[in-house]
Formats: structure tokens, C-alpha cells, sequence
């Protein structure tokens, strides 16, 4: 049985449930759980399968997933919620018995900053309960961390330089908008930049270091070096990276936006008093921008995400360059959410699918660089996200 539990009703969420359902060899009883219920009906409605069932849930309390889990009883769960669920809904997991799946770290509420050590300290909770925790199962960080497997496995005897190159060439006619979250796409673009080099980790300014890199059917875009959270754990299981980074476009108008939102202060993430009561600004600024999830009937042109790698086969140099453009237009039309919700709720999909087709079951915490990358790459040509190579051509980096 493929009992499968999604937390998180957003333009991700959205996708992963359009997908599972797609998949019903292997995905057999379905649930959709959020904050508000209705959301989550809506998405059953648009797939047009009553037999997934929908719950009301506070992602932010262990004892209401407990019981939801308890209730269901799922084998594994698909986090979509936001990263600063991502320990109660683990800690849920753990006591209720249920393999966890995530798109994206762990970050505190309060302080602009993500890392791995949170999430790994459960290893051995995990181990101990023989239950699987795969982490960062989207595209970036997921398919990132798959397609570096992938080379590392069939084509190199040493990786030493990893470029992740993000870029999306789509218009969405608003003036200004974020493809995700936007309280978590604003918190991550505006914090210091970090690479790793030669066994340190380097801090830059944000969005201090940027050049134009050519992309697949798009032409040179100017893209700029921001701290990924995949890296960490890229540099960890894969120690012959001399060098690893991680590059992302910004068109200028969208960096006027957010350096006049961080200007005037609305980009804060602690509390101010505003007539006696508490708010965030940013929380405030999410509410009144436009939602990820209303972007998609609109949006045109495409996304282009890859890795760029150089490393030792053989003794000799050697260069390669995997990656996969998505239609804006095209992912509309199979979910109604836009690509950036695409391309992260389908690797999310394919991740739950390996764990129970048996291919990537380890009890403990993994991130998704730990498993074999080919049964996943083999799917994502199935599911929509066909991925393309480039052997020994200028990487521009």
C-alpha cells in the first residue's frame, strides 16, 4: 500500500498532489492536510479524484499531526508546508511511526539563516525507529544534489568544481512577485552570499558577486551568488569538491523592488508595534503581494536549472553540464501552478515514489545525494522534468 500523507495546500503542495495522483500504481490512498481545509478540497476539485482525502491541521503542534497521523496512518509523509515546520512535523513523525519526506531545510522563524545540523541531529532517532527521512527533495536543493550523484557515479573519478545554476526567463506580467513563498524567497535573497572553496566556507555580500551565464534556449542572463542549502550537504558526502557555489537570475527591476522594500524596512523579520498590535513586516508584506499559487494562468516562457561540473575521469580534465528547462505555460496547463512550483513538486512526487518502489528505504536522516540517483533520473523523464547533457564545452565558470 502507497498510503501517503501531503502537508502544505501552496502552489508546491498543489503540484505534488496532481502528480501523486497521476501516479495510482504506486500511490494508493491519498490525504492533503493545511491550515485551512478548504484549500486542500480545492485541489482534490481541481484533480477530479474524490478518494483523496483532505484534513485541517496546525503544521506548528506535534500533538494535532500526531493525531492526524495516528488517524490515517500513513507510511510516509511529503512536507510542503514552510522550513519552520520542518522539526515539528519530524518530531511527529518519530512518535507516530511515519517515514518523513522534505523540499527544504529547517530555518528558525526568527533569524534569517538555514542550515543542516538541525535536521541531522535526528539521524539517530531515525535509525533507532528504522524509519527513512529524505531531505531537500525539490529541484534546488533535490534534482541538484541527484544530477551531481549522477555525474559522480557514471562519469567522473573526481568532482572538483560544482556551479548550480538557477535561471528563471519567465514573465509573469505582475510588477513585482515571487515565485515561492515570499516571506521565505525574500528572507533567502536578501542575507549574505557563501561559497565553499578549497575546505572553507567564503562570505560575500548579498547578491554582491553576479556575471551573465548563458542558458539552454534563453541566452546570457545576468546571475548572482547566493548561499544554497545544498552545498553543505554536497561538500560533505562528495569531500573531492575543491569549489562549490550556487548561481540564481534577477531581472533589474525585480532587484529595485526588493532594494526599496529592504530600504523602507519592509523586508524586517521582527516584531514592530503597530497600534498596539504586533506584526512582522514582511509577514505583512506577503499578504499584500500577489500569491505564488495566482501566477501561473499568465506566465510565459521558462526555467533553466543545472549543474555545471569539472573533475578528473581517467586522469584527464573533463567538463559536464546537466540540466532541464520547464514551460511556465506547459506546467499550467497539467497542474495550474507555474514552473517554480513545478519543478519542486515533482521531484518531491518521485522521491515518495523510490521510497516505496523499495529503491531509496535507509532508516535514519539522508539527504537525497546519499541514494542511487539512476532509477530517479530514469523517472524524471517520465514525470515531465526531461533532463539534457553537455559533455566537455566551455561552463563559463
Amino acid at each position: 500500500m502507497g498510503r501517503v500523507l501531503i502537508i502544505g495546500a501552496g502552489g508546491v503542495g498543489t503540484v505534488v498532489a496532481h502528480k501523486v495522483a497521476q501516479n495510482a500504481d504506486v500511490f494508493t490512498d491519498i490525504m492533503i492536510a493545511s491550515r485551512t481545509k478548504s484549500k486542500c478540497d480545492d485541489i482534490v476539485k481541481a484533480i477530479g479524484n474524490p478518494s483523496i482525502k483532505t484534513a485541517q491541521v496546525d503544521a506548528d503542534n506535534v500533538d494535532e499531526l500526531v493525531a492526524l497521523f495516528n488517524d490515517f496512518k500513513p507510511e510516509m509523509v511529503i512536507n510542503v508546508a514552510l522550513p519552520y515546520q520542518d522539526l515539528t512535523i519530524m518530531e511527529a513523525c518519530l512518535k507516530a511511526g511515519v517515514n518523513y519526506l522534505d523540499t527544504a531545510n529547517y530555518e528558525p522563524k526568527d533569524e534569517a539563516h538555514f542550515e543542516y545540523s538541525w535536521q541531522w541531529a535526528y539521524h539517530e532517532r531515525f535509525k533507532e525507529a528504522g524509519l527513512t527521512a529524505i531531505l531537500g527533495c525539490g529541484f534546488d536543493p533535490g534534482v541538484s544534489g541527484i544530477y551531481t550523484a549522477y555525474a559522480a557515479k557514471h562519469y567522473f573519478d573526481e568532482i572538483q568544481y560544482l556551479d548550480i545554476v538557477d535561471c528563471n526567463a519567465g514573465n509573469h506580467h505582475k510588477a513585482f512577485a515571487t515565485n515561492f513563498n515570499p516571506e521565505i524567497n525574500i528572507r533567502e535573497i536578501t542575507q549574505n552570499g557563501r561559497y565553499y572553496e578549497n575546505g572553507q566556507w567564503v562570505t560575500t555580500g548579498p547578491l554582491e558577486i553576479h556575471k551573465d551565464l548563458t542558458y539552454p534556449n534563453i541566452g546570457p542572463r545576468d546571475s548572482y551568488l547566493l548561499y544554497h542549502e545544498e552545498l553543505e550537504s554536497l561538500v560533505k558526502h562528495f569531500p573531492t569538491i575543491k569549489r562549490a557555489r550556487f548561481w540564481m537570475t534577477f531581472g533589474q527591476e525585480y532587484l529595485t523592488h526588493l532594494r526599496v522594500i529592504q530600504n523602507i524596512g519592509m523586508a524586517r523579520i521582527d516584531e514592530i508595534d503597530y497600534n498596539g498590535q504586533k506584526i512582522v513586516p514582511l509577514q505583512f508584506l506577503k499578504a499584500v503581494l500577489p500569491n505564488p499559487q495566482d501566477l501561473g494562468e499568465n506566465y510565459e516562457g521558462e526555467t533553466s536549472i543545472g549543474c555545471r561540473i569539472r573533475g578528473l575521469k581517467d586522469g584527464k580534465e573533463r567538463t559536464y553540464y546537466v540540466y532541464n528547462n520547464c514551460s511556465h505555460e506547459a506546467a499550467y496547463k497539467e497542474t495550474g501552478m507555474q514552473g517554480v512550483s513545478y519543478t519542486t513538486g515533482v521531484p518531491a512526487m518521485i522521491g515518495a515514489m523510490m521510497f516505496f518502489k523499495g529503491e531509496w528505504k535507509r532508516p535514519g536522516v539522508n539527504n537525497v545525494e546519499e541514494f542511487n540517483p539512476d532509477p530517479f533520473m530514469e523517472q524524471l523523464n517520465k514525470q515531465g522534468l526531461p533532463w539534457h547533457e553537455e559533455f566537455d564545452g566551455n561552463l563559463e565558470l
